[in-house]
């Protein structure tokens, strides 16, 4: 297992330098100058002169492969660059942002954990049942809904027809309600709906049989039988789900403008801050590679017979 670890995480190294040299490529072909976006942001009368002078400053003035290896070498010292806007370095902005998107993060995956089990176990049991089919009409709506007509929905009813939350999330338990309830809904759909798949497919299984005519509880044979082979599959999704909040929901943090990875990403596009990009873009492939790296860990603990 250590060494399967150590071979995943070596597997990281490629991963991120195809990235870095894709995302600063990319930039670099990209409309719009950061260094008059700057300076006419900061209400800078700009000239010719200055913006050579700001480009030379900021190393723009460069060849391409110059700068990314300059930037590729603060890197290795763990220096992501400092910031094109407010000259912030991009590690401190980066980490002020991903403790508000964890916080979000953490809240919906438990929220939409807690009821999703329950419900999709029930389903599972009342197979066909007009409660079986009345969840999997709502779990396919919630599932199919785009993020940010949900966010629309739950603004115009919470804030401003009902006006019980402020529509700018603050930095609280009630300005973190509806971000949450916005990714939580998908989630949840999505997560009712494997949940039932898999436990339907364990109970219908010959050891589930077998269990039953032995005289075992039905409550055991649910939860320690059933449910703990449903698991792996079950994990898939809210491990790619986690990824995916960690990395950001820029919808939903912009829509409600909660100060996470996702706003901070947009605003750096916006504002053509390339460092706060590129450092976003490799955090957002280290929590993928990290997140799979544990699941894949998990399956090995829940079934012993995964080679590892």
């Amino acid at each position: 297992m250590t060494k399967y670890i150590i071979n995943r995480l070596l597997q990281l190294i490629p991963i991120l330098l195809g990235l870095s040299i894709l995302t600063f490529s990319l930039l670099s072909i990209a409309p719009g100058d950061p260094v008059q976006q700057r300076l006419t942001s900061n209400g800078v009368v700009v000239s010719q002169e200055l913006l050579d002078q700001q480009r030379s400053e900021m190393g723009l003035d460069r060849p391409l492969w110059e700068q990314y290896r300059n930037w590729l070498l603060k890197l290795l010292r763990g220096d992501m660059g400092v910031s094109y806007k407010d000259d912030i370095a991009v590690t401190k902005k980066l980490g002020d942002a991903f403790k508000y998107t964890l916080v979000l993060s953490s809240v919906s995956i438990g929220v939409s954990i807690i009821i999703a089990f329950p419900i999709g176990i029930y389903t599972a049991i009342r197979q066909d049942s007009i409660m079986d089919y009345i969840i999997r009409f709502f779990s396919f709506v919630g599932n199919s809904v785009p993020n940010f007509l949900v966010c629309i929905l739950l603004m115009y009813f919470f804030c401003i027809r009902n006006k019980w939350f402020p529509i700018i999330a603050q930095n609280n338990i009630q300005g973190l309600f509806l971000p949450t309830l916005s990714l939580a809904i998908p989630i949840c759909s999505r997560l009712i709906r494997q949940v039932r798949a898999e436990m339907l497919d364990q109970l219908k299984k010959g050891y589930i049989c077998a269990a039953r005519i032995r005289g075992v509880k039905e409550r055991y044979i649910l939860f320690f039988n059933a449910l703990r082979n449903a698991l792996p599959g079950i994990i898939t999704v809210i491990g790619l789900a986690i990824g995916a909040l960690l990395g950001g929901s820029v919808v939903i943090e912009n829509i409600f403008r909660w100060p996470g990875i996702g706003k901070l990403v947009m605003d750096a596009i916006i504002n053509r801050d390339y460092p706060v990009i590129q450092g976003s873009v490799l955090l957002t492939a280290v929590i993928y590679v990290v997140t799979n790296l544990v699941i894949d860990i998990s399956y090995k603990y829940l079934d012993p017979r995964i080679e590892g």
